[in-house]
């Protein structure tokens, strides 16, 4: 919280005070007032340090500390050798070199422990500059082409360093005197920049100033000095934008120097004030000390004794700062010291390898001798033992194969009798009650038929007794008597006809699903054939079980128009839904703990555009999930043993979907409900406009 309200605080602080801003400074400044985490914090503070680079080093300073301690606070490495990485600019740039190197080696192990290549291609393209600083050009090069090498490794996408290698590599075979390797790197450093990254600009700023610049001073080596300062021209003016000082600081040095060799001295003293002042102003030690110098030098040619000793206590305390040879000596400490711990290193990790080689050596000498031993040991056994089941194997294999043979033969044929009996049986079974039922039926049409006939007889004589006693007079207590009771006993003679019809629809479903002759399609109000088998199953099975009880729910669709369906085979479909249904139910019933449990079975018809739906749904146990893709499989149960033979739902999806065209699928959810869907075509524009009255 405090570290971001500090972001909030500088946020507004820079609001007002454009003090050695670059370009990226404010983008970075309004990223840290609103960071979430301490971890992107204490990036951001690296960053925001990296924009004053080349402008204000007492910012650079401040916000690298901020983050150092936050890093330092949190436990986190990466931030703490990127900021270790800014901290160690300061002290390069002025002059103290050791300390610079000390930071950055620090910095640089921080990377390598945190696996953060951006960070280590940065510390070691900073290091690199430090031998540059002193033209030892080898080294720096070693640093550079290790940055470079680690950037390509880690595929980053940070033009800004890429570009900054780039040109450090070309400068340094610049000062090594190779200027076709010089002008090749500084090329491609120069059109990384001609175009600004689709991303923008990293925290380092456009490095455009320091490329032409160095172009520059390619073109001093090579004798063309008209365009050399235009180079110098354009860096400084580069620089500009950038409020990239030290570009500026360098260009105007340059300049002066150019002049100075092609002794115009007054342009040479008015480029090498520029230069001073700007350097000054950082304070960039190196370019003080050349600037300085060379004004003491002109101003000596001139016999202008007090600017000389002004422009040479400069330069003196700018080398002192610089060139001190305590601190040479303490550079070149550090470097042996570095050098000399990696070359433990080595040695350490070459001892330990080949001592594992030796150990890895011996174990793998005594794994092939006791190998060696048991495999021989195992060898003598196995011949011993082949020769004495050398004769038992072959006559084992060929009674082996014979079993076999044996075998699947007598598989093969146990399997056709189990289909064959179970179709015998069922078959049977179908065919005697299907005699049985036609025989019931036909015993019982008779009767009804003679009950619903009399019965309308009846109907018929007391109209006609009512209309005779109508003309005699009597009494208006008794006429009101008789017609009640004429009332009543017509009354009951219509319920009778209707009870008859109702039994005799019963009938015709029992004989049309005993009927044997061929199957014609039938028009068929499903509505009304559903109902029937619904509860003509209902009933049957309330007979051989008078305490079986069930709620049943009828929801039929209206709008259904009729379907010319096979009656007798439909019939059987519905039959051995509503048994599935009713025993599922019964069984829920049975094995039910809980005490509200209440059967249902409900029945459901819908118009569903060319197809008639009917859907039967109970809420017993349900079907488990590994047994829905096999139920309408042949001889698939889920009935104890005894109960069922497991081909009552394959016939019927085989009647609905060959016989009928149609689809018959299953829904069940286990512990709560199982529901069977028959899905029927309507079979063209006459089947649908054949709407029941």
């Amino acid at each position: 919280m405090i570290a971001r309200l500090l972001g909030c605080f500088l946020l507004f602080l820079y609001a007002f005070q454009g003090i050695g801003q670059s370009p990226q400074t404010a983008a970075f400044q309004q990223a840290l007032a609103h960071a979430s985490t301490d971890t992107s914090r204490v990036l951001l503070l690296a960053d925001l340090s990296a924009t004053y680079r080349y402008s204000h080093f007492d910012s650079v300073q401040w916000y690298a500390l901020q983050g150092l301690k936050l890093a330092r606070r949190i436990g986190y490495p990466k931030g703490e050798g990127r900021c270790l990485s800014r901290l160690a600019i300061l002290p390069a740039e002025r002059g103290n070199l050791p300390e610079a190197l000390r930071l950055n080696l620090q910095a640089l192990q921080l990377n390598r422990q945190s696996h953060d290549l951006c960070g280590v291609a940065r510390s070691l393209n900073q290091t690199g500059l430090l031998y540059f600083a002193l033209d030892d050009f080898r080294p720096s090069l070693r640093c550079y082409f290790q940055a470079r090498a680690t950037y390509q490794q880690a595929h980053l996408n940070d033009i800004s360093l890429l570009a900054s290698i780039t040109t450090n590599i070309g400068a340094s075979y610049q000062g090594l005197a190779l200027l076709d390797s010089a002008s090749y790197y500084l090329r491609q450093a120069h059109d990384l920049t001609v175009t600004p990254p689709p991303t923008g600009w990293s925290c380092w700023g456009n490095p455009q100033p320091y490329i032409l610049r160095e172009l520059g001073r390619l073109q001093v080596s090579r004798g063309l000095t008209s365009s050399a300062v235009d180079h110098y021209r354009r860096s400084a003016k580069a620089a500009m934008p950038e409020n990239d000082l030290r570009s500026r600081c360098r260009a105007f040095q340059y300049l002066a120097e150019l002049y100075y060799r092609r002794q115009q001295t007054d342009s040479c003293v008015f480029y090498a004030r520029k230069s001073l002042v700007v350097g000054q102003t950082l304070p960039f030690i190196v370019g003080v000390l050349r600037t300085s110098t060379l004004l003491a030098d002109v101003f000596r040619a001139r016999g202008q004794s007090d600017s000389t000793l002004k422009y040479m206590g400069i330069m003196l305390t700018a080398q002192d700062s610089l060139h001190n040879p305590h601190r040479i000596k303490q550079l070149d400490a550090i470097g042996f010291d570095e050098q000399l711990r990696l070359r433990q290193l080595e040695e350490e990790r070459a001892e330990l390898t080949s001592s594992f080689r030796l150990y890895a050596l011996w174990v793998g000498l005594g794994t092939l001798l006791l190998v060696a031993l048991l495999l021989g040991r195992h060898i003598y056994k196995q011949k011993q033992a082949n020769q004495r089941l050398q004769h038992l194997n072959n006559q084992i294999s060929q009674q082996k194969e014979e079993l076999t043979r044996q075998r699947d033969t007598l598989g093969r044929m146990v399997q056709q009798l189990r289909t064959t009996q179970s179709q015998l049986v069922l078959r049977e079974k179908m065919a005697s009650l299907g005699e049985l039922m036609a025989s019931v039926a036909y015993e019982i049409k008779t009767p009804m038929s003679s009950v619903k006939n009399f019965a309308a007889i009846s109907a018929g004589l007391c109209q006609d007794l009512r209309e005779e006693l109508a003309k005699t007079a009597l009494p208006i207590d008794d006429q009101q008597l008789i017609d009640e009771m004429f009332n009543n006993l017509s009354h009951y003679q219509s319920r009778i006809v209707l009870d008859s019809q109702r039994a005799e629809g019963f009938v015709n479903s029992m004989l049309d699903y005993s009927s044997t002759g061929p199957a014609q399609r039938q028009a068929t109000d499903l509505n009304a054939l559903a109902n029937e088998y619904m509860r003509f199953t209902y009933n049957d099975l309330r007979l051989k079980n008078r305490h079986f009880n069930t709620a049943l729910f009828y929801y039929p669709d209206e709008m259904l128009p009729l379907v010319p369906v096979v009656r007798q085979e439909l019939g059987r479909v519905l039959i051995s839904l509503f048994t599935n249904a009713y025993h599922a139910v019964h069984q829920r019933q049975r094995q039910a703990t809980e005490e509200e449990y209440v059967p249902q079975v409900t029945l459901r018809t819908r118009l569903l555009g060319e197809q008639a739906e009917i859907r039967v749904r109970d809420n017993g146990p349900g079907v488990p999930e590994e047994s829905l893709t096999d139920i309408f499989q042949r001889f698939f149960t889920t009935k104890p043993d005894g109960e069922g033979m497991g081909l009552g739902l394959w016939v019927s999806y085989d009647i609905i979907t060959r016989g009928h065209g149609g689809m018959l699928a299953v829904e069940s959810k286990f512990g709560e409900y199982t529901e069977f869907i028959i899905t029927l075509p309507l079979q063209g524009k006459s089947a649908v406009s054949a709407v029941k009255d």
